[in-house]
């Protein structure tokens, strides 16, 4: 066996993915998982940086710190579950937790925080981290970087798939029937990350289990449309976002230009599952109007009332899990870290140019040790 972990910290903040990946050969097979929670004070301080809290430099070293320990916990634990020596373990693939994302103007980067140099001393297992910004030194936007894994996984010649992945922010991947045509993909706008804000700031509860409360609302059509009329969604790929833009005092504005801050909570939550399910469909008919599957995975494909809208919106296409296709949709991104890890070390290119923008093709990532 050729034994990789990816690690996975996405926009919705709530844990830290660790999953344990056989990729020998052409294989991917995952053979143990690890979900460690991101406690609730370290949550809010990552949410402040992200939502453009004032900051120092020796908070935002302090939580580099604090979460490249997490990670290395969460190896940790994933090892311990799997009675496997961290000898036995090729490398480590982490993402690391994004605070920033800017890919355009001036000083194009992207910020992720999780210490890698800690990951791999305090496991013992070489480290691949930062891929973001190797893509966006080539001229792309960092993002998405996943669709490289997943025409590895999920593309067929059979029909045209898109690879939608719901966490704090949704993207899709576009998996054209032939071969020889290039894969698309980006941002597609807000996932997870405004319902859950919404759900903490009225229920004080990090997310609407199941989306129960947002089936309890009525949409509000005009907030909807004015929600839809900002500029992002109009934006033509390559494009990616983060929480830095999709973020509360976003909506607050919209809210406030309007006049409908008198609305009813949960009215605003249905709007907002509304605007994810809505945004996605629309991307997918600008730009996947061939596709007759859609393959979901990340937290959303648990929200029945999300998944719901995604079905009643568009009658053209399937809407499956990637469970149906062999991946358990809670670890698809982190099994995808894992895959981006062996193409690094193997000197092979883990962009795609025609889903980010880059120049070329490259080895993404820097390599720490162990």
């Amino acid at each position: 066996m050729t034994l990789f972990i990816g690690l996975m910290s996405g926009t919705s903040m709530d844990a830290v993915d660790a999953a344990l990946v056989d990729l020998t050969g052409d294989n991917v097979n995952m053979l143990a998982s690890a979900g460690l929670p991101i406690q609730p004070a370290l949550r809010g301080e990552l949410l402040d940086l992200c939502h453009g809290a004032a900051s120092t430099l020796e908070r935002v070293a302090r939580l580099d710190v604090a979460l490249g320990r997490l990670f290395a916990t969460a190896v940790q634990t994933l090892l311990g579950r799997a009675g496997i020596d961290p000898s036995q373990v090729t490398a480590i693939g982490s993402h690391g937790q994004t605070v920033y994302h800017q890919p355009l103007g001036t000083s194009p980067t992207s910020v992720q925080l999780g210490d890698p140099n800690l990951i791999a001393e305090l496991t013992g297992i070489t480290t691949v981290a930062d891929f973001r910004r190797r893509d966006i030194a080539a001229g792309g936007q960092g993002a998405p970087l996943v669709p490289a894994f997943h025409r590895a996984v999920f593309h067929t010649s059979e029909t045209e798939r898109v690879v939608l992945n719901i966490g704090g922010i949704a993207n899709i991947t576009v998996l054209p029937r032939a071969s020889g045509q290039p894969v698309t993909g980006f941002d597609t706008g807000p996932g997870n990350a405004l319902m859950d804000a919404w759900s903490m700031e009225h229920l004080g509860t990090p997310r609407d289990d199941d989306g129960f409360w947002a089936a309890s609302g009525t949409i509000h059509e005009p907030l909807l449309a004015a929600l839809l009329n900002d500029p992002y969604f109009a934006l033509p790929p390559p494009k990616s976002t983060g929480r830095e833009y999709f973020h509360p005092d976003w909506l607050r504005k919209v809210l406030r230009h309007g006049g409908m801050e008198a609305l009813q909570p949960q009215d605003i939550q249905a709007t907002l599952c509304e605007l994810t399910a809505a945004s996605i469909t629309q991307a997918i008919a600008a730009f996947a109007p061939d596709a007759r599957q859609v393959l979901v995975c990340g937290g959303g494909v648990h929200n029945p009332t999300l998944v719901q809208r995604l079905r009643s919106l568009s009658k053209d296409y399937e809407v499956v899990s990637t469970a149906a296709y062999g991946i358990d949709p809670d670890w698809v991104e982190a099994i995808a870290f894992a895959w981006l890890a062996k193409q690094t070390l193997e000197n092979k290119p883990g962009n795609l140019p025609s889903v980010t923008g880059a120049r070329r093709a490259v080895a993404l990532g820097g390599v720490y040790r162990a």
